[in-house]
This record gives C-alpha cells, structure tokens and sequence, in this order.
C-alpha cells in the first residue's frame, strides 16, 4: 500500500534552515509529481511546494519561494523541503502528499516550529 513518511522537523530558531523528508514506498516513485504542504495552528492546510516526477519543473508557495528549495531523488524514493531563514509563522505541520490514479495520498506530518 501507499506510504508517505516525513521527517526532519523539530524546534528551529528565527533564521534557521531545516529540511525536511518524505520516502514513498507502495508505488512507482519516478512516475509521480510530489507535493509539499503546510497546515499551521487554526489555519487551512496550504501548498507549500511542487515538483514534477522527473524534478524538472518546479513551483512553490508565492509567500515562501524565495526560502524553500523543493527535490527528489528517484533512486531513493525520496522528496526533500529545504527551508531557510524561517519566521515564526513558519511553524507548521508539515505534509507529503502524491496524487496516484486520482486518489490523494497524505503522510502523518511533520512538525516545524521556530521559536527562540
């Protein structure tokens, strides 16, 4: 079955990097665009980030494009997040998600916070 597992979250200071991971497992990594969202305290859950299956294109969040650097390796069934100079309003659990054969997958998350 399909697995999404994020790690690499945890307590970052103002102006800190983080990145972040996903490995998928249950389908065939290489075929599929990955995407990268976001859902902070009361708030809706946004994209954050995008990257189509071979990492050729690209796109991100117009509030975060310039601080996010999205990738994959498809040899490691693998999508990363790099964040950089995070804000407090950063903070977020952070999601995979992969669209297959018109279903929506979703992995548990990973929490982000910045806080000094």
């Amino acid at each position: 079955q399909v697995q999404l597992v994020e790690s690499g979250g945890g307590l970052v200071q103002p102006g800190g990097s983080r990145r972040l991971a996903c490995v998928a497992s249950g389908f065939t990594f290489s075929y599929y665009a990955m995407k990268w969202y976001r859902q902070a305290p009361g708030k809706e859950r946004e994209l954050v980030a995008a990257i189509s299956s071979t990492g050729g294109s690209t796109t991100y969040a117009d509030s975060m494009k310039d601080r996010l650097t999205i990738s994959r390796d498809n040899v490691k069934n693998t999508v990363y997040l790099q964040m950089n100079s995070l804000k407090p309003e950063d903070t977020a659990v952070y999601y995979c998600y992969a669209l297959i054969r018109f279903r929506g997958y979703w992995g548990q998350g990973t929490q982000v916070t910045v806080s000094s």
